[in-house]
């Protein structure tokens, strides 16, 4: 009984960390879901070598990588995610928006970190 409840909520955090990133990365395209530039500081958008559309178009790439490798090594997967979601929250958190947000990330990557250790 124990096996197959860890069991369920390995599946659920592998369906969630595998679909999240790849819904929230093809959404750098779309903006359906949200402006995502707005996560960004100003200075940050200001200091990047290309478009913030490019370097967002590049993001989504990132995070659709991730999901899918999520998928097919869950643990890599799970660490990648893990260690995105991370620095996610530290650039929210060093420009000073969006705590709320960054708290949530925080919140997430121990999730992932959990994925992998019921993987492992």
């Amino acid at each position: 009984m124990i096996l197959a409840n860890v069991q369920k909520v390995q599946n659920l955090l592998k369906y969630t960390f595998g679909i999240v990133p790849i819904v929230a990365g093809l959404d750098k395209f779309t903006n359906l879901l949200t402006d995502w530039s707005q996560y960004m500081s100003t200075g940050l958008i200001e200091a990047l070598p290309v478009d913030i559309g490019i370097f967002m178009g590049i993001i989504g790439v990132i995070e659709i990588t991730a999901g899918v490798v999520v998928f097919v090594r869950t643990i890599i997967g799970g660490y990648i995610v893990a260690l995105w979601l991370t620095l996610i929250a530290l650039v929210l958190i060093f420009t000073g928006n969006h705590f709320d947000v960054a708290v949530r990330d925080l919140v997430m990557a121990i999730a992932a970190l959990s994925l992998v250790k019921l993987s492992e």
